[in-house]
């Protein structure tokens, strides 16, 4: 049975197809340039990045093919057919491994998804609290 227990995204890639495992290195270092004060974390049992107290971005590898998630409507809508000619759900974009790292892609995501999330930290944090 495969480990699905990682402490760290080292560990991840590092149990992930010996194939996927150089562009998922490149994927992680576009990501971290891309959100330089984000928290690199293990949630879902997949690397993520937390940035104003939520997780903006996740990544996974797989056999053939690695994902970004999520990709909502208004990221799709941003970044224009590039990304939509990824997406193959509602929150996933999907790049296969044969094909070369889309860098610039990938760095849009990064911003766009932790612009988004501090916004979101923001709103929340500018809400009157309840009382109880």
């Amino acid at each position: 049975m495969a480990k699905t227990d990682f402490k760290s995204v080292d560990e991840y890639i590092a149990n992930q197809p010996r194939a996927a495992q150089p562009v998922l290195r490149r994927v992680r270092a576009i990501i971290r340039k891309a959100m330089p004060g984000a928290e690199e974390v293990i949630s879902y049992k997949i690397p993520a990045y937390r940035v104003g107290g939520g997780v903006a971005l996740y990544f996974a590898g797989f056999k053939e093919h690695y994902s970004l998630y999520p990709a909502s409507d208004r990221l799709v809508a941003a970044l224009g057919d590039e990304a939509a000619r990824r997406r193959v759900s509602k929150g996933t974009l999907r790049f296969a491994l044969s094909e070369p790292v889309p860098v610039k892609l990938i760095e849009r995501i990064a911003k766009f998804r932790a612009k988004e999330a501090a916004e979101r930290a923001r709103t929340k944090a500018s809400r009157p609290k309840k009382r109880k």
